[in-house]
């Protein structure tokens, strides 16, 4: 028999796979140059050339069963070694090799550390606006996701009704900063007030609650800042970390997840994830993604283009009159929908050949996703097509 839970979510596949595969199509009827898709988080700018020339390189003169080989289930030594080095310098945090797991991207990085810190039953806090897949990463290990509504005037921890929801059967906090789908950077204020909560739960509860910090978006800060890492405000953290973004790799799924050496059991976690590794077939991520990011660590693409985004499209919102909190990262923008109905506001939308994201499984109905990882060419001349359908629509100048 067919597994009928999994067969059910066939009735309910993700709005923005739903809405990318529309503006494909749209796209083969009248050119995809004349689609503005803002749906899909897809990176739009070119690697690092010394990640392709790593490839090469292990290509031509590396030994093969290096390079195609199995990796080691917690991930090549060298690799994990480099990783722990180059993030302790940065954060100072004194990581070691034995402290890193590699992953297959954020979401393998995620799915063992649900699993290594809760029991079915367990309950992991997420704040709202959220990634929508973190309902089925969670459901999926038999722990239960509870929702902290969003603080909307900035989109910061809503910590009022964080105190309502955090209880004994708390086993983990999961966070998302710079944050999808808001944009927002975490401020340092509100990692220390939420640090300062969870070492005063622990204490009163009597067990260990640890900080999932999820952390695709990290390089990807506007203003010349940068985003606080919350490792070094919690002992008890999880960094879960994608090159997905930073290094423009969705395709080759590598990530990592980083256990701060003050944890609990700190030295044995990412063991306990190889014997995770077990249960899930998530394991053993590419040899040659793992050999090839460890030389270029310290590198990013070229992220400048999305703040040329975000600036462009966030000064035309502001004129047409949306109400939107200005993205402190990512290359996400996500403003509140000029009707209650966010999604009848993303089908109108649509028939300007504008396609957006209603955000009801962000957890923040009445409000849409931009995800303006596209050319800035582009970006300009959606601006005149979005203030025409705001003009006929909704009869806003």
């Amino acid at each position: 028999m067919i597994n009928k839970s999994y067969k059910k979510m066939l009735e309910g596949k993700s709005i923005i796979r739903e809405l990318s595969e529309y503006a494909t199509a749209r796209g083969k009827e009248i050119g995809y140059e004349n689609v503005f898709d803002y749906s899909l988080g897809n990176p739009s700018v070119p690697c690092p050339t010394g990640y392709t020339d790593a490839v090469v390189k292990m290509y031509q003169d590396k030994d093969p069963m290096a390079v195609h080989g199995y990796s080691p289930s917690l991930g090549i030594e060298e690799v994990r070694a480099a990783v722990a080095e180059s993030i302790s310098k940065r954060f100072g945090v004194p990581y070691e090799a034995k402290h890193i797991f590699m992953a297959i991207g954020a979401a393998g990085a995620l799915a063992h550390a649900f699993r290594l810190v809760t029991e079915p039953g367990d309950e992991i806090i997420v704040f709202a606006p959220f990634f929508p897949e973190y309902t089925e990463y969670i459901g999926r290990t038999g722990a239960v996701m509870k929702v902290v509504p969003p603080r909307t005037e900035d989109f910061q921890i809503n910590f009022e009704e964080f105190q309502h929801i955090i209880n004994e059967k708390t086993m983990a906090v999961l966070i998302n900063t710079p944050n999808n789908p808001s944009g927002i950077v975490y401020s340092e204020e509100t990692i220390k007030q939420l640090a300062d909560v969870l070492y005063a739960k622990q204490e009163e509860y009597g067990h260990d609650i640890f900080l999932i910090s999820d952390e695709p978006y990290r390089e990807i800060v506007f203003d010349g800042k940068q985003c606080p890492y919350p490792a070094k405000y919690y002992d008890n953290t999880l960094t879960c970390y994608s090159f997905s973004k930073s290094l423009s790799l969705p395709g080759e799924r590598i990530g990592y997840v980083a256990v701060n050496p003050k944890a609990t059991d700190a030295d044995i976690l990412a063991v306990i994830m190889g014997q995770i590794s077990r249960g899930i077939g998530h394991n053993c991520p590419a040899s040659t993604s793992q050999l090839a990011v460890s030389q270029v660590l310290d590198e990013t693409s070229d992220l400048s283009v999305y703040e040329t985004n975000m600036n462009i499209i966030y000064d035309a919102l502001v004129e047409m009159g949306f109400e939107v909190v200005r993205p402190g990262g990512t290359f996400y923008i996500f403003p509140k929908a000029l009707e209650d109905d966010a999604n009848a506001f993303c089908m109108k939308a649509k028939k300007y050949d504008l396609i957006l994201v209603p955000a009801d499984n962000f957890g923040c109905p009445g409000y849409f996703r931009m995800a303006y990882c596209i050319d800035t060419e582009k970006v300009e001349r959606s601006i005149e097509v979005f203030k025409r359908f705001v003009r006929e629509e909704y009869g806003k100048a």
